[in-house]
């Protein structure tokens, strides 16, 4: 098993799905009252993430009810596209933004994460592609410049909670580190 020191940098509970329709009609807004970024949240074995829009859905969503992205993808991606400031770590909608692993490298793989109360255990599927709506809550061409890079849907094998802040990854597979992304430039 192989071991790595991450940083879980942020997490995203939401309620309903917000980007849909158009793109130019702009993203519903948050439910009054409800925070969707947390400092924690609590994943089911086999239905997802409590209070998220696909906790418990259809067989269908169940070994995709949780998105997992690299935030290097998104700093990548502000400097490609020239883009001053920070994007908001809300905007890519991925329930979890992790610092220091190639989370790519994740698809078909088993790992766990471990926040302080114990492993949570997940199963790696198909890549979490990017939508149009990043060119809007991004910046125009995040949309291009995110694919290959928008992370990967994971199916929960265990429960338990994920907290912000520092984190072990454990895997199988080797997942090479990232301190710094490196990406072929945007054709």
């Amino acid at each position: 098993m192989t071991v790595y020191d991450v940083e879980i940098v942020h997490l995203l509970a939401s309620p309903l799905h917000r980007y849909e329709g158009r793109p130019a009609d702009g993203p519903l807004p948050a439910p009054a009252g409800v925070d969707e970024s947390r400092e924690s949240i609590e994943v089911r074995a086999g239905l997802g993430i409590v209070g998220d829009r696909f906790f418990g859905r259809s067989a269908a969503h169940r070994t995709a009810a949780v998105t997992v992205m690299a935030v290097e993808s998104l700093e990548w991606v502000q400097q490609a596209l020239g883009v001053a400031s920070p994007f908001p770590l809300a905007a890519p909608r991925r329930n979890i933004l992790l610092r220091g692993v190639d989370v790519d490298a994740l698809r078909g793989q088993e790992f766990s994460l471990d926040s302080g109360e114990g492993e949570v255990l997940f199963q790696g599927h198909r890549p979490a592609s990017p939508c149009g709506w990043m060119n809007v809550v991004l910046a125009e061409g995040a949309h291009k410049a995110l694919r290959g890079r928008g992370g990967v849907r994971v199916e929960p094998l265990s429960s338990g909670t994920l907290r912000v802040g520092s984190a072990v990854l454990r895997s199988r597979a080797s997942v090479a580190r990232r301190p710094e992304l490196v990406q072929p430039p945007l054709a």
